[in-house]
């Protein structure tokens, strides 16, 4: 981002996880607790990154595998006369898909709670974040009248 940016920034899907970084504006005077809040976000954000890019990367390399399976049972090869490879039906992918999340429900539950755990401390410090900053504007305020 550009020197002057006074935001985040948000950048293109990755190609791992398909989630989209973010890049935390530090601001020039950030307070203990304003950074304890931004290293926390950062903190989920890499969770969820490392997350999602080990779990899309086990869920390819299986589903290429469960379709090279398949295919190989029917006597087929991967890409057909044509070249195009060759696809299997909906509800063979259909078992695929169940037989996946059925396998992974362990992680997929520990993640939840993980993400619950994340954004339950990104939002009590959001909450403290507030409450320092209206406070302050409140003494300014206060402040500014008795002048």
């Amino acid at each position: 981002p550009p020197a002057h940016s006074h935001s985040d920034w948000i950048g293109p899907p990755d190609k791992l996880s398909n989630l989209r970084p973010i890049i935390f504006y530090v601001p020039p005077e950030e307070s203990a607790l304003e950074r304890r809040l931004r290293e926390a976000r950062q903190e989920a954000q890499a969770s969820n990154q490392r997350f999602w890019a080990r779990h899309n990367r086990a869920f390819r390399q299986e589903k290429e595998e469960f379709i090279y399976s398949r295919l190989k049972a029917k006597g087929l090869e991967m890409r057909d006369e044509s070249g195009q490879k060759a696809a299997l039906s909906a509800e063979e992918m259909a078992d695929f898909y169940k037989d996946f999340l059925s396998k992974n429900l362990k992680k997929h539950l520990q993640y939840n709670r993980d993400w619950y755990k994340h954004n339950f401390r990104i939002t009590f410090l959001m909450g403290q974040v507030a409450l320092v900053r209206a406070l302050r504007w409140l003494r300014r305020r206060k402040k500014n009248a008795e002048q």
